[in-house]
């Protein structure tokens, strides 16, 4: 009997939340949230989440894991970003994204909502 695929199974103790093709699993870790946020092939700020959200660009900090795939992207200032699992991610706020291939990337993710940016001393923008 194959093992189950411990990156997408349930996961328990948390909440789940389907939006654009993303799967969003989130739980309390103190004042914190860990989130597992899977992205399907093919996905990209602009083209699904945008016409949900609105604005130009990505206003979310992500700070975590890229435990499978890869994720593209680029900042309003034209800098381009690109992570390839395993690896620790650390994206400001003002970016468009993208899975980078043909498989799903799997985020796991520390945030704290709205103050991400200040409780983990970030950028606000990206800059040189």
């Amino acid at each position: 009997m194959a093992e189950p695929d411990v990156l997408l199974a349930d996961m328990a103790g948390s909440e789940r939340t389907e939006l654009a093709g993303m799967t969003v699993d989130a739980g309390a870790a103190g004042d914190a949230r860990i989130r597992r946020i899977v992205y399907p092939p093919g996905y990209r700020w602009s083209v699904d989440i945008r016409p949900v959200v609105g604005g130009d660009v990505c206003e979310h900090a992500h700070v975590g894991f890229l435990a499978r795939g890869r994720l593209a992207g680029r900042y309003e200032d034209g800098c381009e970003f690109d992570y390839q699992a395993p690896q620790v991610v650390a994206i400001e706020p003002g970016h468009d994204a993208w899975v980078g291939d043909a498989e799903p990337a799997v985020l796991i993710e520390f945030d704290f909502e709205r103050e991400t940016v200040g409780r983990l001393g970030m950028a606000a923008r990206h800059a040189h």
